[in-house]
């Protein structure tokens, strides 16, 4: 397989719910992942902690799966739609260090106040240490000591981030399902096992050309 080394290249094509609009050059994005990777370093996350991310529809969310690769960060997804119990069952079960959120989105017209979900469902969990909070739609929240703004922490941070040497066996993600019993049940994902399986689906089963786009209609927390 070539491997098209064109950084120029549109990496996220995204639209929003009111219309609006965003392009990342695959330039971009390595800029952005390894700004946000060297944000969790700086919050002490290493190779194997878990990161919970509880985000919106928006780049921000690939990014934060991609920096968390970058160093061997296992990340969780939750998705944004969730109530702060599944959050508490699911941050709880993995034992995230950090987790990384908006101050809210947007679902069919409605705003979800996403940090006000989180701060609930953190309470009393002293393990978790930090809260990523992006400014996606800049309604009123509260800040606490534990809480780090995006604009500020993540975009100071160098545009450069060396990639972690990992074991194909590696954790990558915890994928979680309620399963028979109601109660979450964590799937774990290894690095090279699931990168490879996604490379050759795309290859032979998807047949995607560098010149194609790709569109998913379904939410990353799915």
């Amino acid at each position: 397989v070539t491997v098209q080394k064109n950084p120029h290249k549109k990496a996220i094509i995204w639209e929003g719910e009111e219309g609006e609009q965003r392009v990342l050059t695959y330039h971009d994005l390595l800029i952005q992942v390894s700004k946000l990777a060297n944000a969790l370093k700086t919050l002490g996350v290493k190779k194997g902690d878990r990161v919970t991310v509880y985000l919106p529809m928006v780049p921000e969310l690939i990014i934060s799966l991609l920096a968390c690769a970058r160093i061997g960060a296992v990340h969780t997804v939750i998705f944004s739609g969730f109530s702060a119990k599944s959050i508490r069952d699911r941050v709880d079960d993995s034992k995230s260090k950090v987790i990384i959120t908006a101050d809210g989105g947007k679902r069919r017209g409605n705003l979800v106040k996403l940090k006000d979900v989180v701060d609930e469902a953190i309470k009393g969990l002293d393990f978790v240490e930090s809260v990523i909070v992006l400014e996606h739609t800049c309604n009123q929240v509260t800040f606490t000591a534990k809480d780090k703004k995006w604009k500020e922490f993540v975009d100071s941070m160098e545009p450069s981030c060396d990639a972690e040497m990992l074991d194909s066996t590696h954790p990558l993600y915890i994928l979680y399902t309620s399963g028979t019993t109601g109660k979450p049940k964590g799937v774990l994902h290894g690095t090279g096992g699931y990168l490879t399986h996604v490379f050759t689906t795309f290859k032979w089963i998807f047949d995607i050309k560098h010149t194609d786009v790709y569109f998913c209609t379904a939410d990353i927390g799915w």
